[in-house]
């Protein structure tokens, strides 16, 4: 079953004193808007990540994000922060995109979090995308009210994010929540990130669209994949049910290794898998623990950009708390 993702409220009915500006940076499209403290998503604009001829995404998206901080809602009110999701292993601590950053490499050691407090007036904040989008939900949204949420999102690539006793857990050098890379085969196929058998090699929507147009010798993208499995093509089928074991294993590791309240399931290639839910749930109950899955609620979640829009306006008020929030912007879910 797919839930609803975010929100939008239109702006006749958003607090006028004081706001919050979320961005989502994908390798496509890049969007930015205006988040109330509430969670909901009042305005949004997009464009694509990059120009026609590629290189200033960074320009792009300050210019974009200055053009919402000047949109007469945001005029009236105090913008409290910017929060940025972006591609790639983040140093959230410095606001610096490590060298991960495969689909939008001009952000690799680019300083993006003062770049957007400059271009704003106001503290920013980065962390990596699946994070944002990971803390968005548990203020607001699938995960609100719990202790412990995963996030998994599967679409070009995979990502987590991970909330562990109301905090979210960044590991010791950013790399926490980096779920596409944990090993489902010892000698599988090989994976962008240099290793070999990692589960974005074989859920990926673009691992699939290869092995599937290796297997049927002929060019075919993911959507199509689940389409022809759908209709009883046996090459398609078999890609999928290699995929499916490969996704279960995955989500064992999840289930068993962290146990969270819930566990959301995000992403173009999510949606498809979701077809085939009764499917997974009996790979993965063979492979986890009973216990362990009978108190882990697995959700598939279908979000937009407004989903992710709020992700970026949750990472401003889950740091305005860590580090000293102003009364009214308590993080409600977190330990005392």
């Amino acid at each position: 079953m797919i839930d609803r993702g975010a929100e939008t409220v239109p702006p006749e009915r958003a607090p006028a004193d004081e706001l919050l500006l979320g961005v989502d940076v994908g390798g496509t499209t890049t969007s930015a808007g205006l988040v109330s403290r509430e969670g909901h998503v009042l305005v949004t604009r997009s464009q694509p990540t990059h120009g026609p001829h590629g290189g200033d995404a960074i320009e792009r998206l300050l210019a974009l994000v200055a053009e919402v901080a000047a949109l007469p809602l945001a005029r009236g009110a105090r913008i409290m922060g910017v929060g940025a999701g972006l591609p790639g292993v983040v140093d959230a601590a410095t606001g610096i995109v490590g060298g991960e950053a495969h689909h939008v490499p001009e952000l690799a050691g680019a300083p993006v979090a003062r770049l957007l407090a400059e271009a704003v007036g106001a503290p920013a904040f980065v962390d990596n995308d699946v994070n944002a989008i990971a803390v968005g939900e548990w203020l607001w949204g699938a995960g609100r009210g719990l202790r412990s949420v995963v996030l998994l999102a599967i679409g070009t690539g995979v990502g987590g994010g991970i909330i562990l006793e109301g905090r979210l857990h960044r590991g010791a050098g950013g790399f926490g929540g980096e779920l596409g890379h944990v090993p489902v085969a010892l000698h599988g196929r090989p994976c962008i990130c240099g290793a070999r058998g990692c589960l974005k090699a074989y859920v990926a929507g673009p691992d699939l669209a290869a092995e599937a147009s290796r297997r049927l010798d002929r060019p075919v993208d993911a959507a199509m994949l689940f389409d022809l499995a759908a209709r009883g093509d046996a090459t398609a089928e078999a890609v999928l049910d290699e995929a499916t074991d490969a996704l279960a294993a995955g989500l064992a590791i999840v289930v068993n290794g962290l146990n969270p309240e819930r566990l959301l399931l995000v992403g173009s290639v999510s949606r498809a898998f979701a077809r085939r839910e009764s499917d997974l749930r009996a790979r993965l109950a063979r492979r986890a623990y009973a216990g362990a899955l009978a108190t882990t609620h697995i959700v598939f979640l279908d979000i937009d950009k407004d989903t992710t829009v709020r992700g970026g306006a949750g990472l401003v008020l889950y740091e305005l708390d860590r580090t000293g929030a102003p009364r009214g912007w308590r993080v409600a879910n977190r330990l005392p």
